[in-house]
Order: C-alpha cells, then structure tokens, then sequence
C-alpha cells in the first residue's frame, strides 16, 4: 500500500492584483493553461476591470498565490 498522494493539478489559479493606491485584489482563472503566461493574465485582469468584477485603477503587478 502506497501512503503518497497522488498530486492533483489545480482546477483554478489565483493572482494577486496590487494597484497604484495600495489597494489589492484577487484574480482566479479557471484554464491553468492560461495562467502560465503573463501577457494573457494581463489580458484577463483588463478584461475582468472592464467588466467590473475587478476594481477600476492602474495595476502595478499581478502576482500568482497558488
């Protein structure tokens, strides 16, 4: 019997967006496979402030969690 855990790959990713005013925010795409490159994170998080599910202002970086 075998006591390792087989390792599971994340279902989501989560970012952490700082902005200009020191406020912060949290970012979750879903494909893993696009979280692996950052001009497509950027892409997302410009995307999510246009729709409002992520606050107006400048980013200053975008930094993965988990």
């Amino acid at each position: 019997m075998s006591t390792f855990r087989k390792y599971t790959p994340a279902k989501s990713v989560m970012f952490l967006v700082n902005y200009d005013d020191a406020r912060t925010a949290y970012l979750w795409i879903d494909n893993p496979s696009q979280a692996a490159d950052t001009r497509v994170v950027g892409t997302i998080a410009r995307a999510q402030q246009e729709q409002g599910t992520l606050p107006e202002g400048t980013i200053t970086s975008i930094r993965r969690i988990r």
